[in-house]
């Protein structure tokens, strides 16, 4: 079965601006896939062969030669000597569309990006599968609790059962996965973790104690949801705080990890400042902390969790799938324990979203909301909980209950 993905206009629109299109994201989430789509008249090189890949890095000045532009070129990451060979045929072609590539992770590819193609390159982020591209939908905005969002996304919707909440969110949304439930659930993460750590982890950012990462992995998925602790995750795997805020950044920029900052501004200075550490797939997640089947995660001690990392992972995705790369995502804690789980901002207003698990959503739910209004220069817009409840229902005033599939 094949997905229609929400990023390929953004993708297109990119392609005609730059000379070369990047399309950046975690291992098997459809990278090849979307862009063999969009450059079908182009040359494909996958660097994943061994031949072209040492082409690439012996003779990187008449790679483009064997392999002239228009090039599609998968797992670029392994010779970032490409870029100023992309750069010089730019500068002298001025051609949008020539190079289009992909890479599974940002180490190095993206240093060199930055110093090499400034101005000629399009960036896109590819997420995995979002619920309404699971669902076949064809609404591509990105989430905002306003009027003029739910207008829109009245027109297009479609029911999701309870239990199947819990059966994507345990499953996953990697495409292969998706498309295939006969793929054993088990078997296809055992692999796709031995494959992440050997070819991204082990060859690309040096790692020497693999056994020590994979345990690092497991503890960061038990604590998605909650706020960023290195230095009780350096002690419980036993190493250095350094090593783990190097091995954080492995699993950020390889695009399995999402840390979303707190609002703050001049004004704020009781607020915190470290990040909430979130698992962009709950599938890998629960897969590294054995929650093995949905009714043991839907009842577990994780599950308001994993239920809090699924809602900002579909609206990270939303943002991602319309090319959006700096993401206007927050949210809101102070010292004296208030807490608002999202903060959304558009235009200078601040949008907050409380995520609950529950079906039964009430005024009360929404309370926390009065702390923006509180705080001078700050402009707060409609809120919501985002909950299991069935419909979109006004709890007070502008705020809303939310049910999960309007994201």
């Amino acid at each position: 079965m094949y997905y229609k993905r929400h990023a390929d206009e953004a993708l297109r629109k990119l392609a005609k601006m730059f000379g070369a299109v990047l399309v950046t994201g975690a291992r098997q989430v459809g990278k090849t896939t979307i862009l063999q789509e969009l450059a079908d008249n182009a040359g494909y090189v996958t660097l994943d062969d061994k031949l072209q890949l040492e082409s690439a890095l012996e003779r990187s000045t008449t790679f483009f030669k064997d392999n002239p532009p228009p090039v599609f070129i998968d797992e670029v990451q392994y010779a970032p000597h490409l870029f100023p060979e992309i750069k010089i045929i730019l500068d002298k072609s001025k051609k949008k569309g020539q190079f289009y590539l992909s890479g599974s992770q940002q180490f190095e590819m993206m240093k060199n990006v930055s110093e090499s193609l400034a101005g000629r390159l399009g960036i896109l982020t590819l997420p995995g599968l979002s619920l309404r591209e699971l669902q076949g939908l064809s609404f591509r905005e990105p989430f905002l609790p306003a009027e003029k969002y739910f207008a829109k996304r009245k027109k297009e919707t479609a029911e999701l059962p309870y239990a199947e909440v819990w059966n994507i969110l345990q499953r996953g949304s990697f495409p292969e996965l998706c498309a295939k439930p006969d793929f054993d659930w088990k078997m296809f993460f055992a692999a796709y973790v031995k494959t992440y750590i050997e070819r991204d982890v082990r060859s690309l950012a040096q790692v020497g104690d693999e056994i020590k990462f994979l345990q690092f992995m497991t503890l960061a998925a038990s604590c998605t949801g909650q706020l960023l602790n290195l230095a009780s995750l350096s002690r419980d795997v036993g190493i250095s705080q350094p090593t783990a805020t190097r091995w954080l950044s492995i699993l950020v920029t390889s695009n399995l990890v999402y840390l979303l900052q707190p609002y703050h501004n001049n004004i704020t200075k009781r607020t915190v400042k470290t990040p909430k550490l979130y698992f962009l797939d709950t599938g890998l997640a629960a897969y590294l902390t054995r929650w093995n089947t949905p009714e043991v995660l839907k009842n577990g001690a994780m599950a308001g969790a994993f239920f809090e990392s699924f809602v900002i992972a579909e609206i990270i995705k939303s943002y991602y799938n319309s090319g959006t790369l700096d993401l206007p995502l927050y949210f809101y804690r102070d010292r004296d324990g208030n807490e608002i789980d999202l903060l959304i901002e558009d235009g200078g207003t601040l949008y907050p979203i409380e995520i609950k698990k529950h079906a039964d959503p009430s005024r009360a739910d929404a309370a926390k909301f009065s702390i923006l209004d509180k705080i001078p220069t700050v402009q707060r817009g409609p809120g919501g909980v985002v909950c299991l409840y069935d419909r979109l229902v006004t709890l007070n005033g502008e705020d809303r209950a939310i049910p999960i599939s309007m994201l």
